[in-house]
């Protein structure tokens, strides 16, 4: 059973930073696309970061220069270093793979707030 698990999540103030980790089980992640996602209530969810098999790396515009994706393949395990946080950065993150199918993470709370 695959599962993958996130953790790092919390409230800080605006100019903060947090590192999520999404570690995964029943699967390698070695060899697939993994990403972040988030969402906010009433807006769509948004792709944040995604890092490819040869540690390439793509992310959105709102989080360039801030926010940094990297993989831990002996551990299994994906992160997500948020800096300068922004009150906007408030969402729920979610971890991803695909394998061919897609799986998630269940989710971890960012609020970002003075």
């Amino acid at each position: 059973q695959v599962q993958l698990v996130e953790s790092g999540g919390g409230s800080v103030h605006p100019g903060g930073s947090l590192r999520l980790s999404c570690a995964a089980s029943g699967i390698s992640l070695r060899d697939n696309v993994m990403g972040w996602y988030r969402q906010t209530p009433g807006k769509q969810r948004e792709l944040v970061a995604t890092v490819r098999p040869g540690d390439y790396t793509n992310y959105a515009d709102s989080v360039k220069s801030r926010f940094i994706i990297s993989r831990d393949n002996d551990k299994n395990t994906v992160y997500l270093q948020m800096n300068s946080l922004k009150p906007e950065d408030t969402a729920r993150y979610y971890c991803y793979t695909v394998d061919p199918d897609t799986y998630w993470g269940q989710g971890t709370q960012v609020t970002v707030s003075s």
